[in-house]
């Protein structure tokens, strides 16, 4: 499976929904750098997420949380967070990257 990576505010860029929409049931996406504001309750894109969750697994990377202030109890909930490690595992467990800027 595909491992998609999304590091742009889906507020200023269309690269979360790009992604979306193209990618296959079962694949995972990394909410990295601004795209972590996507894994917050209460946005305008909040059913967005939660129907994507139906068919991805979502993570959210820790570091770009903290970096940005964000609280992790107003994550969504089943958005799955992962420090550096975990990123560097996701990579490994998945056959290829897609990066979306």
């Amino acid at each position: 499976m595909l491992l998609h990576t999304v590091n742009k505010s889906p507020f200023e860029k269309g690269s979360l929904d790009t992604c979306l929409r193209l990618a296959k049931q079962g694949s995972t996406i990394l909410l990295i750098e601004d795209a972590v504001y996507a894994a917050m309750q209460g946005t305008v894109i909040e059913s967005k997420i939660s129907e994507a969750m139906k068919r991805y697994s979502v993570y959210a990377l820790q570091s770009d949380l903290k970096a940005r202030g964000l609280d992790e109890d107003r994550l969504l909930n089943g958005i799955k967070v992962v420090d550096y490690g975990g990123f560097v595992d996701l990579v490994a467990e998945h056959d290829t990257v897609q990066s979306w800027f």
